[in-house]
């Protein structure tokens, strides 16, 4: 039976890595697996009683991901449809290469901790279409160095990663404990390459039109952002005060969001007034991405029910031995295969007991996870993203960003490593 679901994992798990050549969205691949490694332990087991068991302690964690994505997702979308991001682009007035590389780095790096890599690497996506909007070879190498920025945002706050969140959430980090260990390495992640792209760097843009004309007001952009982007890290606050799960602190944000957007907009015409609706805002959400997630992670969770993570956790020890460096491989392993299921297999590998709150496995983990995707175009979110965007080759990339990528990989997990020794010592 653990032969057959591992063979059914990896083939499902080709489907998705192969979305592209295949013309099959990965949502559903994922689905399909999801529900299909289920049933095949659920036909093939011995007690279906169990199987039940193990299918509803699995539930509410995968619960707690999807509705709190669900209300992130929302809350983004509120803020973009109400062009609120543009208060931000708008302020980049900057044309010395250098500079403006150096600006939309940092800001995306600081974005994706409050938002998360994916959107921003959409946002800043966008921003670099109007700055840089006819030189498409520094375009490319400016949106690639997002990638790399988005990523390393990430990690280091509990709602800027998936990877991440999912480590909080499920009480392996504290919202706290992650910032404190994580916002040095993924500093360093960042700014080594970075700075060697810089230096390669001459020359200047073209001055742009700054864009004057909206469809809402500044006080109705201004409000919207300040108060989206301030729910959104209300999150860990709510959480610590409450001890509820995340996505209640995130359910709570949209709400708050919701009635601030109907009193704003309440004196409008119907049809006005749904554009800027948080009902507007729902329907453009990737609920895609939401199943993908669902399926992946069940699919995962029956691998654990059965076994075969703990097997695999046995199997690493005994060959590698060592965790940093299980943990370091890993993150490598994320620029090929998803983060997302690397990081649930690693959280049935190794348990809480084992490995209590704040524990470096865990930490070590989310910063790995969150940045070993930049080494490839493919290994994360924000990289699909600004691949599809921008149309990317994946050769390009390797050849002019993978080593630039894993250079600043290795530097943030040595620093890591050495900050953890100066200040446990072990």
């Amino acid at each position: 039976m653990e032969a057959l679901i591992i063979v059914i994992f990896v083939l499902g798990y080709l489907a998705i890595t192969l979305e592209h050549p295949l013309k099959i969205d990965k949502a559903v691949s994922a689905i399909l697996l999801g529900v299909i490694t289920w049933t095949a332990y659920a036909l093939m087991g011995h007690d279906f009683h169990e199987v039940e068991h193990n299918l509803h302690e699995l539930l509410p964690e995968i619960m707690n991901i999807l509705f709190f994505l669900l209300g992130a997702m929302t809350i983004v979308e509120l803020i973009d449809i109400h062009e609120g991001f543009q208060v931000i682009t708008n302020r980049i007035k900057f044309t010395d290469k250098r500079t403006v590389l150096f600006v939309v780095s940092v800001l995306a790096f600081f974005m994706s901790a409050v938002l998360d890599n994916l959107t921003t690497a959409i946002v800043m996506a966008s921003l670099l279409r109007k700055i840089i909007p006819h030189n498409r070879e520094d375009r490319l190498v400016f949106a690639s160095i997002i990638v790399i920025a988005a990523n390393a945002g990430g990690a280091w706050s509990p709602i800027g990663d998936v990877t991440t969140t999912m480590l909080w959430i499920g009480d392996r980090i504290s919202a706290f404990g992650i910032v404190k260990s994580l916002i040095l390495p993924s500093l360093v992640c960042l700014f080594v390459p970075l700075l060697v792209q810089m230096s390669f760097m001459k020359g200047s843009f073209e001055e742009r039109e700054i864009k004057k004309s909206f469809n809402t007001t500044s006080f109705e952009r201004r409000l919207v952002l300040i108060l989206g982007v301030s729910c959104l890290i209300f999150v860990p606050i709510f959480k610590t005060i409450t001890h509820l799960p995340p996505f209640m602190g995130m359910f709570f944000g949209v709400g708050v969001m919701w009635l601030a957007t109907e009193l704003l907009h309440r004196n409008k015409p119907h049809d006005d007034k749904h554009l800027y609706s948080t009902i507007h805002a729902l329907s453009r959400v990737d609920t895609a991405s939401i199943l993908f997630f669902f399926g992946i992670l069940a699919a995962v969770g029956c691998l654990g029910a059965i076994g075969a993570l703990e097997h695999a956790a046995t199997f690493l020890n005994n060959t590698v031995g060592n965790l940093d460096i299980i943990i370091f491989l890993i993150g490598i392993l994320s620029s090929v295969v998803d983060n997302v299921p690397l990081v649930a297999a690693v959280m049935k590998m190794y348990t809480v007991e084992q490995f209590p709150l704040d524990s470096k496995l865990w930490e070590f983990l989310a910063y790995c996870a969150g940045t070993g995707g930049s080494l490839l175009i493919i290994g994360s979110a924000a990289g699909v993203a600004i691949m599809g965007i921008e149309r990317i080759e994946f050769f390009w990339y390797v050849k002019r960003i993978t080593l630039l990528a894993f250079i600043g990989y290795v530097a943030g997990a040595i620093v890591y490593l050495g900050q953890y020794w100066l200040l446990v010592g072990g």
